[in-house]
């Protein structure tokens, strides 16, 4: 594909609100940030026993032929020199959380398909975050800022035609395929590029003189059914001339929901990790209360200057959603950790949530806990009418020489 082009980043991106995000090459990758040393190198995850197979190939890799479900025998005589390392999924987990939560700050509509890849519908980011090629562009840019990783990301108007421009896009690109250009994107593409298409059913459609997805669209559907069968048959033809109705949908249950930052430069100054952390407690916080759910557990997660990450988590006596609660129970773990070493990265985030409404949250009459409660849901409702910088803590506010704001990292009022 012609990044540059008719379907290149800069393509225009009206009608188009489906993003589809493929991390590139993502097991290799998270490898490879936390050893430098072999960036450049094949990099192969699995395939280390006897009988392993491959999980992962680096670029590098892929270009003797090496990829996944591979037998590691065989991927060790393509590629003899390639470094190989067995599978670190926590690691992987870990990775695949920071990437969804970059994607659930730009829209709830977030559809997982597995570890590395995600839909993403952005119909209404376009007067935050503008258009959908806009947020594509920005959600690239964190990931590379703020994980050290790439992703390529197509964008277009239904999710089907998405996923075909991220693989067109590969590795490291972006993708837009205009609304109005759609058959033009989709028909020149071979029949194995349609979803649900395997070698059988190519190869079927290859006897019968179709070769490509145009070949398909001019084929009468009775001739497609008749070989394929009534769904499938109908299922391609559908496809074939762009047409997909399905929409993006989010996952129906949240397992953790946080914030987490990246630091322009590797700090270790106590006073800015204390202001950070409020921030992301706050963040935290809201987004539980916008989601009527609340968390039992609180945990941090600090990245070093070298990339080893520790997790650090608490378990509270009831579950909250109050940002004065999440945040004290997150600065207590960052304190107990001591960590002594400059910071690249700091998170905060809730787990063991359960529906506000099956939680008892209602503390004694007077209890500081109902006062921070009751601050924070009219703070959530000053930032829903006005903005979301119409209630902030003192702390975070700029310093002005009049000391009108609070001590660095203490929570204002």
């Amino acid at each position: 594909m012609d990044r540059g082009g008719r379907f290149g980043p800069d393509a225009d991106d009206t009608g188009c609100a489906v993003l589809h995000v493929d991390m590139d090459a993502f097991f290799a990758s998270v490898e490879v940030r936390r050893r430098p040393e072999l960036r450049g190198k094949p990099v192969i995850v699995g395939g280390v026993g006897p009988r392993g197979v491959v999980s992962a190939a680096s670029y590098q890799a892929r270009e003797y032929g090496v990829h996944s479900a591979m037998p590691g025998a065989r991927a060790r005589r393509l590629c003899p020199h390639a470094v190989f390392l067995p599978p670190d999924f926590a690691a992987y987990s870990e990775a695949s959380r920071a990437v969804m939560s970059i994607f659930h700050d730009v829209t709830p509509l977030v559809e997982p398909l597995s570890l590395d890849e995600a839909f993403l519908d952005v119909a209404g980011c376009r007067r935050r975050l503008g258009s959908a090629g806009q947020v594509a562009k920005l959600i690239r840019r964190r990931i590379a800022d703020e994980q050290g990783l790439t992703a390529s990301v197509g964008v277009a108007a239904t999710k089907f035609v998405a996923k075909l421009a991220s693989t067109q896009a590969k590795p490291d690109g972006l993708a837009v395929v205009p609304a109005a250009e759609t058959l033009d994107f989709l028909h020149p593409l071979p029949v194995s590029a349609l979803w649900g298409v395997g070698e059988r059913t190519a190869e079927t459609l290859r006897r019968l003189g179709l070769r490509t997805v145009a070949d398909i669209a001019h084929t009468p559907v009775t001739s497609l059914r008749s070989a394929l069968g009534n769904a499938a048959g109908s299922h391609v033809h559908e496809l074939s001339w762009g047409r997909d109705p399905r929409r993006v949908t989010p996952e129906a249950v949240d397992k953790s929901i946080g914030a987490e930052t990246t630091f322009d430069v590797d700090i270790d100054d106590s006073a800015t990790l204390r202001t950070t952390m409020l921030a992301l407690a706050g963040k935290t916080a809201a987004r539980l209360r916008r989601v009527g759910l609340v968390g039992r557990t609180v945990v941090i997660k600090v990245r070093f200057a070298d990339f080893r990450t520790v997790t650090r988590s608490r378990t509270l006596a009831s579950p909250t959603d109050v940002t004065r609660e999440v945040f004290d129970t997150a600065w207590a773990l960052y304190e107990a950790l001591r960590p002594g070493e400059r910071i690249r990265l700091i998170g905060v985030r809730a787990e063991n949530l359960l529906p506000a409404g099956q939680a008892s949250l209602q503390p004694q009459l007077g209890a500081p806990e109902q006062g921070w409660r009751e601050a924070d849901r009219a703070a959530d409702a000053a930032r829903a009418r006005f903005g979301s910088a119409a209630v902030t803590p003192a702390s975070l506010l700029p310093q002005t020489d009049g000391g009108g704001s609070a001590a660095p990292g203490e929570p204002g009022d």
